[in-house]
């Protein structure tokens, strides 16, 4: 570990930053939670002293939160790269997530806040690195597999744009959090981004029996549909639905196929195989 110090986690109340906090407290480290709401953290139970900040609203509150940190942690949305950057003091390393939907050919707002952040880093020259998962799934709550299972579990077939033949490399949680562990441990030189992604690439067809059988559930046969006229659907509300905006839906109709070699060799590890990860998972 080339800094011992404290680690200033910001958005440790997330599903990441809390997998994280605990990781951390497992290794003996001490860690710093940065929080928005006091509450929701005291709820968790774990026996570390928050402190409060509002990322977007108050820029003093967010210094003096991070005012003797060595080491931070951004968890929440990229798009706060620059007011972190802005508050951190000037000899602190940053480790933060972003997303590869930063790679979309239809960018969102998530997109857009996730290139602000890339930017900001790329032009601090600051040592840090911008980690960028695909689709994460596993966490306590998340609405990825879980959403689909219940999905299956309501539908005897399944509507797919293009039937389903995209392919996606879907990152478990607990390797998320491994990726984040390595990256505070290395010495980065410079402002860097690095793709984190599971090992497994499959289409959205097999994704969803793969899903169904870790769950309990019978695979659904597959029905083609134009992604138009889903998209369209979507826009419907239907009662006891798992909802699924157009936005989703689209992005199904895209690879989301990345290179991890660069992931292995500077993180040092190699990903939990799918079906292993959705076991753990339901």
């Amino acid at each position: 570990m080339r800094n011992p110090g404290p680690v200033h986690v910001i958005g440790a109340n997330g599903r990441s930053g809390l997998a994280l906090c605990r990781a951390l407290r497992a290794e003996g480290r001490n860690v710093v939670p940065i929080v928005r709401e006091m509450a929701r953290w005291q709820a968790t139970g774990l026996p570390m002293a928050a402190r409060l900040a509002d990322l977007a609203h108050d820029p003093a509150q967010l210094r003096h939160a991070l005012h003797d940190a060595t080491t931070i942690v951004l968890t929440a949305h990229a798009r706060h790269l620059p007011a972190v950057l802005a508050a951190a003091p000037p000899q602190a390393r940053l480790v933060a997530l972003g997303s590869t939907r930063l790679f979309t050919r239809w960018p969102d707002a998530h997109a857009r806040g996730v290139l602000h952040g890339a930017q900001a880093l790329a032009r601090s020259g600051r040592d840090g690195v911008l980690l960028h998962p695909t689709m994460i799934y596993g966490a306590t709550g998340e609405n990825n597999v879980q959403r689909l299972a219940a999905l299956m579990r309501r539908l005897p077939v399944l509507p797919l744009p293009d039937a389903g033949r995209a392919r996606l490399q879907p990152i478990w949680q607990g390797d998320v959090t491994r990726a984040l562990l390595a990256a505070i441990a290395r010495d980065w030189q410079g402002p860097q981004s690095l793709v984190i992604a599971g090992g497994d690439q499959v289409s959205y067809r097999d994704f969803t029996r793969m899903v169904a059988r870790a769950a309990g559930l019978r695979p659904r046969p597959v029905l083609p549909v134009p992604g138009t006229a889903l998209m369209a659907l979507a826009r419907f509300r239907v009662p006891g639905l798992p909802v699924i905006t157009p936005a989703e839906i689209r992005r199904l109709m895209e690879d989301k196929i990345f290179d991890i070699a660069p992931m292995r060799a500077q993180l040092g590890f190699t990903p939990l195989p799918l079906a292993s990860g959705l076991a753990r998972t339901f």
